[in-house]
């Protein structure tokens, strides 16, 4: 006992000298995840079309049916009833009469992909997008649905997807997190962390949260030292705790904090040059829109350029949120758009759309979207029709889009249908499992074999279910 209270004795001394040790926790013990040969798909000797992902994810359900899935059958029976649905009552009531889209819509590129002038820009990349039309949810309520999305489950203490990946694949960099959230300036996701946990993973995979306005706290030096003298104490302690892991091999969590140590002295160095936009062109700043006069626009931008930051730099999987957690006043900061559909979408489409389509001719321009992932989440989808007494569509769990651009995944593709109004998945029905399934294919992980074993079972994110969508790939 007495050595173990030397120990701790003797590391705290150095905590004030090592940043971020409180923030970090184990996130460098990724470069030492176990290997990822036991959980590759087979016949393909371990090949993986992506080696990093950006996950977009927009909180608060953004409306498939105004944005991604065009139905002129909508605009055909615009003020009708919906056929079925007199006695149907969703997510905060009955139902109004059927609403068409108030954008236009047209064809753009080679694939005469038909989409909403609400995302003109993103629309400039149809031919480099998949979409998947027919994607389902487990449940119509915003925690519950935002973390299946992001985790697999509706319950909290599940590893999120990036957690997963990071803990099959590892770190691309010693020098910054494996796996990074990047919230919305405006305020967190419902459910917050949770999205971003490791779950009952170790620690060291949990996602590292900050943004170009939120830095990683205590990063900097302590004031009054040098980086002499912060050298100097970080080779003396490290010499300390080589000392006490000696005598004590195999304790996993003392290798894990020395990890954690270390890769915070890195940082110190790597994460301000990582989030250092000095030297980014004009041109650039131009093409995300880091100059707007609107400031939520702005914001979105320069974490775009974050995001391509740091999957440049090695960062195995980023997590890119635009809006933030439902409000008093539904869809002012995030797309939870109930009372007034076209004025929260004028809101909210700007501020993703022309930064998120920079990001994808950012990537290509620089050769990343080669073998990276770009894959656009909300929880679930909007109702064809409007509320009663509203002009808000409710939430939709049983039919909206998400889609993938880059890495192994067909351009200028649609997969599955709603039907014709865009109320139900009719076609080439799929599960947020399979998407997940499909994501970690593309990573080249058997979703099937990529598990841990936790409280008796054998878990893993896609649960027990879930087929990877082979007709996306490409």
């Amino acid at each position: 006992m007495s050595d173990r209270r030397a120990f701790l004795g003797n590391l705290a001394t150095g905590l004030g000298s090592i940043a971020l040790a409180s923030l970090l926790a184990d996130e460098a013990q990724a470069t030492n995840s176990p290997s990822s040969r036991g959980y590759r798909e087979e016949g393909a000797g371990g090949r993986r079309a992506a080696k990093r992902v950006i996950q977009i994810f927009c909180p608060g359900a953004a409306s498939s049916l105004d944005m991604w899935d065009y139905k002129p059958g909508l605009t055909k029976h615009d003020g009708e009833v919906l056929p079925g649905g007199d006695a149907l009552v969703t997510f905060q009531g009955g139902q109004g009469k059927l609403a068409k889209s108030p954008y236009g819509w047209k064809p753009y590129g080679k694939s005469g992909k038909w989409l909403s002038d609400a995302v003109p820009h993103i629309a400039q990349h149809a031919d480099e997008i998949c979409f998947l039309h027919a994607m389902t949810a487990k449940s119509n309520t915003h925690g519950p649905g935002t973390l299946q999305m992001n985790t697999g489950f509706i319950f909290e203490g599940f590893p999120s997807m990036g957690a997963w990946a990071t803990f099959a694949l590892g770190s691309l960099t010693q020098d910054l997190p494996a796996f990074v959230a990047i919230p919305d300036v405006r305020g967190l996701p419902v459910a917050g962390p949770a999205n971003w946990s490791n779950g009952f993973l170790p620690a060291a995979f949990q996602g590292v949260a900050f943004n170009t306005e939120k830095a990683i706290p205590d990063l900097d030096l302590p004031k009054g030292a040098s980086p002499d003298s912060e050298k100097r104490v970080r080779g003396f302690l490290d010499a300390l705790n080589k000392g006490y892991g000696k005598r004590a091999p195999g304790y996993t969590e003392l290798d894990a904090r020395l990890a954690s140590y270390a890769l915070a002295a890195r940082m110190q160095l790597s994460a301000p040059e990582a989030t250092d936009f000095s030297k980014e062109t004009a041109a650039t700043h131009k093409l995300y829109g880091t100059d707007s006069s609107n400031q939520y626009l702005a914001a979105y931008a320069k974490n775009c350029i974050l995001a391509r930051r740091l999957v440049e730099r090695g960062v195995r999987f980023v997590q890119l949120f635009c809006g933030a957690s439902s409000s008093a006043a539904e869809g002012s900061i995030n797309w939870d758009a109930h009372q007034r559909l076209k004025s929260d979408l004028d809101r909210h489409c700007p501020i993703l759309d022309q930064p998120t389509a920079a990001l994808l001719t950012d990537l290509k321009q620089r050769g990343l979207l080669e073998d990276t992932l770009v894959i656009w989440t909300t929880e679930f989808g909007r109702m064809p029709t409007f509320q009663a007494k509203s002009q808000g569509r409710d939430h939709n769990p049983q039919g909206f889009t998400v889609w993938m651009a880059g890495a192994g995944v067909k351009g200028g593709f649609s997969y599955g249908a709603t039907d014709e109004l865009g109320w139900k998945a009719e076609q080439n029905v799929t599960t947020i499992y399979d998407f997940h399934a499909t994501v970690l294919h593309l990573l080249g992980l058997d979703h099937k074999k990529l598990t841990y074993y936790h409280n008796g079972a054998n878990r893993r994110l896609t649960d027990v279910h879930g087929e990877v969508i082979r007709e996306v790939l490409a």
